[in-house]
């Protein structure tokens, strides 16, 4: 007869952290400092938990990037007037994103698509 050890993470603390993340990102908004820590707790994260929470570490991770990809970009085409459509885009996108994210965490629903370019 062998004992196991194993300890079971609680599924609330991953939420919390989860929903914690989407309002740094929230919070990037003005200070930028505060999503680049959401995104490394995510990526932290993402291997060391329950699926539905995974889907969403999974869904903040991407939300960073591609949105770091619309700033980028938007920045660089405002020379030509078009960036400020983009970083437009990207506002809405992101808080889209942000608030979509943290509803599905609080009610604790999966993303039905983490990898999605959209809303998920």
């Amino acid at each position: 007869m062998t004992l196991q050890c194993e300890t079971q993470r609680p599924i609330a603390a991953d939420k919390i952290l989860a929903v914690a993340i989407y309002a740094l990102y929230g919070v990037g908004y003005f200070t930028g400092i505060s999503a680049l820590m959401g995104v490394i707790i995510a990526h932290v994260k993402v291997d060391d938990t329950d699926p539905v929470m995974r889907s969403h570490f999974q869904f903040q991770i991407r939300t960073f990037w591609i949105g770091l990809l619309y700033l980028v970009t938007g920045f660089l085409l405002c020379i030509i007037l078009i960036g400020f459509l983009v970083l437009g885009w990207w506002f809405v996108w992101s808080l889209v994103r942000i608030m979509k994210g943290a509803i599905a965490a609080s009610e604790n629903k999966p993303i039905a698509n983490p990898q999605s370019w959209l809303f998920g």
